[in-house]
Protein backbone atom coordinates (compact mmCIF):
# COMPACT_ATOMS: atom_id res chain seq x y z
CA UNK A 1 0.00 0.00 0.00
CA UNK A 2 1.48 3.22 -0.85
CA UNK A 3 1.70 6.37 1.15
CA UNK A 4 -0.67 8.05 -0.16
CA UNK A 5 -2.97 5.76 0.36
CA UNK A 6 -2.20 5.27 3.79
CA UNK A 7 -2.63 9.20 3.94
CA UNK A 8 -6.28 9.20 2.36
CA UNK A 9 -7.29 6.69 4.88
CA UNK A 10 -5.48 8.34 8.02
CA UNK A 11 -8.10 11.46 6.69
CA UNK A 12 -10.71 9.76 6.70
CA UNK A 13 -10.72 8.27 9.98
CA UNK A 14 -9.55 11.65 11.20
CA UNK A 15 -13.16 13.06 10.85
CA UNK A 16 -14.72 10.15 12.62
CA UNK A 17 -12.42 10.97 15.29
CA UNK A 18 -14.48 14.33 16.28
CA UNK A 19 -17.36 11.88 17.27
CA UNK A 20 -14.73 10.02 19.25
CA UNK A 21 -13.59 12.82 21.16
CA UNK A 22 -16.79 14.42 21.58
CA UNK A 23 -18.55 11.76 23.44
CA UNK A 24 -15.77 10.88 25.87
CA UNK A 25 -15.31 14.74 26.25
CA UNK A 26 -18.89 14.98 27.18
CA UNK A 27 -19.32 12.14 29.33
CA UNK A 28 -16.08 13.07 31.51
CA UNK A 29 -17.23 16.74 31.64
CA UNK A 30 -20.83 15.28 33.18
CA UNK A 31 -20.42 12.07 34.05
CA UNK A 32 -18.26 13.10 37.36
CA UNK A 33 -20.26 15.66 38.87
CA UNK A 34 -23.27 13.34 38.57
CA UNK A 35 -21.49 10.63 39.57
CA UNK A 36 -21.10 12.88 42.39
CA UNK A 37 -24.34 13.96 43.33
CA UNK A 38 -25.51 10.54 42.95
CA UNK A 39 -23.17 9.43 45.51
CA UNK A 40 -24.12 11.55 48.23
CA UNK A 41 -27.76 10.64 47.25
CA UNK A 42 -27.24 7.06 47.28
CA UNK A 43 -25.79 8.01 51.18
CA UNK A 44 -28.48 10.01 51.67
CA UNK A 45 -30.91 10.13 55.29
CA UNK A 46 -34.14 10.54 53.07
CA UNK A 47 -34.96 6.61 52.27
CA UNK A 48 -37.01 6.97 49.72
CA UNK A 49 -33.83 8.71 47.80
CA UNK A 50 -31.42 6.76 49.00
CA UNK A 51 -33.24 3.41 47.66
CA UNK A 52 -34.13 5.48 44.10
CA UNK A 53 -29.97 5.75 43.79
CA UNK A 54 -29.02 2.34 44.98
CA UNK A 55 -31.87 0.84 42.22
CA UNK A 56 -30.13 3.09 39.56
CA UNK A 57 -27.08 2.24 40.01
CA UNK A 58 -27.95 -1.47 40.17
CA UNK A 59 -29.75 -0.99 36.81
CA UNK A 60 -27.21 1.11 34.96
CA UNK A 61 -24.46 -1.50 35.76
CA UNK A 62 -26.08 -4.35 35.71
CA UNK A 63 -27.10 -4.32 32.15
CA UNK A 64 -24.73 -3.61 28.65
CA UNK A 65 -23.84 -0.35 27.62
CA UNK A 66 -24.70 -1.34 24.24
CA UNK A 67 -28.44 -1.67 25.83
CA UNK A 68 -28.83 0.78 27.25
CA UNK A 69 -27.80 2.94 23.95
CA UNK A 70 -30.41 1.15 22.23
CA UNK A 71 -32.64 2.08 24.35
CA UNK A 72 -32.06 5.45 24.57
CA UNK A 73 -31.76 6.09 20.76
CA UNK A 74 -34.75 3.15 19.56
CA UNK A 75 -36.89 2.76 23.14
CA UNK A 76 -37.30 5.96 24.01
CA UNK A 77 -39.65 7.00 20.80
CA UNK A 78 -42.09 4.21 21.84
CA UNK A 79 -43.15 5.46 25.64
CA UNK A 80 -46.58 6.15 26.13
CA UNK A 81 -47.43 9.62 25.78
CA UNK A 82 -43.42 11.40 26.40
CA UNK A 83 -42.30 9.05 23.63
CA UNK A 84 -42.55 11.09 20.42
CA UNK A 85 -41.07 14.17 22.06
CA UNK A 86 -38.21 12.36 22.72
CA UNK A 87 -36.76 11.69 19.18
CA UNK A 88 -32.93 12.43 19.69
CA UNK A 89 -30.21 12.25 17.30
CA UNK A 90 -27.36 9.82 17.26
CA UNK A 91 -25.04 12.17 18.91
CA UNK A 92 -27.55 12.87 21.74
CA UNK A 93 -28.40 10.03 22.27
CA UNK A 94 -25.09 8.46 22.22
CA UNK A 95 -24.04 11.56 24.79
CA UNK A 96 -27.19 10.87 27.11
CA UNK A 97 -26.42 7.05 27.60
CA UNK A 98 -22.78 7.45 27.99
CA UNK A 99 -23.15 9.92 30.54
CA UNK A 100 -25.63 8.13 32.57
CA UNK A 101 -23.63 4.77 32.39
CA UNK A 102 -20.65 6.48 33.47
CA UNK A 103 -21.90 8.58 36.12
CA UNK A 104 -23.13 5.53 37.73
CA UNK A 105 -19.62 3.76 37.63
CA UNK A 106 -17.82 7.11 38.93
CA UNK A 107 -20.85 7.00 42.14
CA UNK A 108 -19.25 3.72 42.93
CA UNK A 109 -15.90 4.81 42.75
CA UNK A 110 -16.50 7.97 44.97
CA UNK A 111 -18.67 5.55 47.39
CA UNK A 112 -16.10 3.31 47.73
CA UNK A 113 -13.39 6.66 47.87
CA UNK A 114 -15.88 7.83 51.01
CA UNK A 115 -15.77 4.72 52.93
CA UNK A 116 -12.45 4.62 52.60
CA UNK A 117 -12.03 7.63 55.22
CA UNK A 118 -11.56 7.58 58.67
CA UNK A 119 -14.18 8.37 61.46
CA UNK A 120 -12.08 10.78 62.97
CA UNK A 121 -11.92 12.68 60.06
CA UNK A 122 -15.15 14.04 60.91
CA UNK A 123 -15.12 13.96 64.61
CA UNK A 124 -11.71 16.04 64.30
CA UNK A 125 -13.70 18.55 62.13
CA UNK A 126 -16.57 18.86 64.29
CA UNK A 127 -14.07 19.72 67.38
CA UNK A 128 -12.23 22.14 65.06
CA UNK A 129 -15.41 24.11 64.58
CA UNK A 130 -16.04 22.78 61.03
CA UNK A 131 -19.67 22.50 59.72
CA UNK A 132 -21.28 19.76 57.74
CA UNK A 133 -20.38 21.42 54.30
CA UNK A 134 -17.34 22.93 55.45
CA UNK A 135 -15.80 19.62 56.41
CA UNK A 136 -17.04 17.65 53.16
CA UNK A 137 -15.63 20.59 50.69
CA UNK A 138 -12.39 21.10 52.90
CA UNK A 139 -11.37 17.81 54.52
CA UNK A 140 -13.15 15.13 53.22
CA UNK A 141 -13.15 15.62 49.78
CA UNK A 142 -9.99 16.47 48.60
CA UNK A 143 -8.80 12.94 50.50
CA UNK A 144 -11.93 11.22 48.44
CA UNK A 145 -10.81 12.33 45.17
CA UNK A 146 -6.94 11.28 45.84
CA UNK A 147 -8.04 7.64 46.94
CA UNK A 148 -10.33 7.53 43.69
CA UNK A 149 -8.12 8.55 41.18
CA UNK A 150 -6.48 5.84 40.20
CA UNK A 151 -10.00 3.98 39.92
CA UNK A 152 -11.32 6.91 37.70
CA UNK A 153 -7.77 7.27 35.67
CA UNK A 154 -8.90 3.36 34.89
CA UNK A 155 -12.40 4.42 34.17
CA UNK A 156 -11.35 7.32 31.73
CA UNK A 157 -9.65 4.85 29.96
CA UNK A 158 -12.12 2.23 29.18
CA UNK A 159 -14.12 5.24 28.37
CA UNK A 160 -11.53 5.67 25.34
CA UNK A 161 -12.51 2.47 23.77
CA UNK A 162 -16.07 1.67 24.81
CA UNK A 163 -16.97 4.89 22.86
CA UNK A 164 -16.41 2.67 19.77
CA UNK A 165 -19.95 1.40 20.66
CA UNK A 166 -21.81 4.44 19.11
CA UNK A 167 -21.10 2.86 15.74
CA UNK A 168 -24.19 0.57 17.02
CA UNK A 169 -26.54 3.40 16.49
CA UNK A 170 -25.06 4.16 12.83
CA UNK A 171 -22.68 7.10 14.49
CA UNK A 172 -19.65 7.72 12.01
CA UNK A 173 -17.00 7.74 14.72
CA UNK A 174 -13.82 6.38 14.32
CA UNK A 175 -14.85 2.60 14.60
CA UNK A 176 -17.24 2.88 12.29
CA UNK A 177 -15.53 4.63 9.33
CA UNK A 178 -12.36 1.92 9.93
CA UNK A 179 -14.89 -0.63 9.81
CA UNK A 180 -17.07 0.97 6.39
CA UNK A 181 -13.23 1.23 4.83
CA UNK A 182 -12.00 -2.55 4.83
CA UNK A 183 -15.47 -3.36 3.64
CA UNK A 184 -14.65 -1.00 0.68
CA UNK A 185 -10.90 -1.71 0.21
CA UNK A 186 -11.18 -5.04 0.75
CA UNK A 187 -7.90 -4.62 3.60
CA UNK A 188 -7.59 -4.35 7.15
CA UNK A 189 -5.11 -1.51 7.24
CA UNK A 190 -8.04 0.59 8.55
CA UNK A 191 -8.47 -1.39 11.57
CA UNK A 192 -4.56 -1.24 11.84
CA UNK A 193 -4.37 2.88 11.51
CA UNK A 194 -7.67 2.91 14.06
CA UNK A 195 -6.02 0.91 16.79
CA UNK A 196 -2.93 3.11 16.45
CA UNK A 197 -5.34 6.75 16.85
CA UNK A 198 -6.97 4.46 20.00
CA UNK A 199 -2.92 3.51 21.98
CA UNK A 200 -2.25 7.35 20.84
CA UNK A 201 -5.72 8.61 23.03
CA UNK A 202 -5.17 6.32 25.69
CA UNK A 203 -1.22 6.65 26.40
CA UNK A 204 -1.71 10.30 26.18
CA UNK A 205 -4.72 9.93 28.97
CA UNK A 206 -2.38 7.05 30.89
CA UNK A 207 0.82 10.02 31.10
CA UNK A 208 -1.95 12.68 32.14
CA UNK A 209 -3.12 10.64 35.14
CA UNK A 210 0.15 9.45 36.27
CA UNK A 211 1.56 13.24 36.27
CA UNK A 212 -2.14 13.71 38.83
CA UNK A 213 -1.29 10.60 41.00
CA UNK A 214 2.59 12.13 41.41
CA UNK A 215 0.74 15.57 42.53
CA UNK A 216 -1.66 14.12 44.56
CA UNK A 217 0.86 11.89 46.31
CA UNK A 218 2.20 14.98 48.11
Amino acid sequence: MSLQELSNIFTILMQGITYTLIVFAVTIVLSIPLGLLLTFASRSRIAPLRWLTRGYVFIIRGTPLMLQLFFVYFGLPFLPVIGPYLKLGRLAAANIAFVLNYAAYFCEIFRGGLLSIDAGQYEAAKVLGFGRFRTMIQIILPQMFKVALPSVANETITLVKDTALVSVIGLSDLMELSKKLVNSMVNVTPYIIAAAIYLVLIFGLTKLFERLEKKAAY
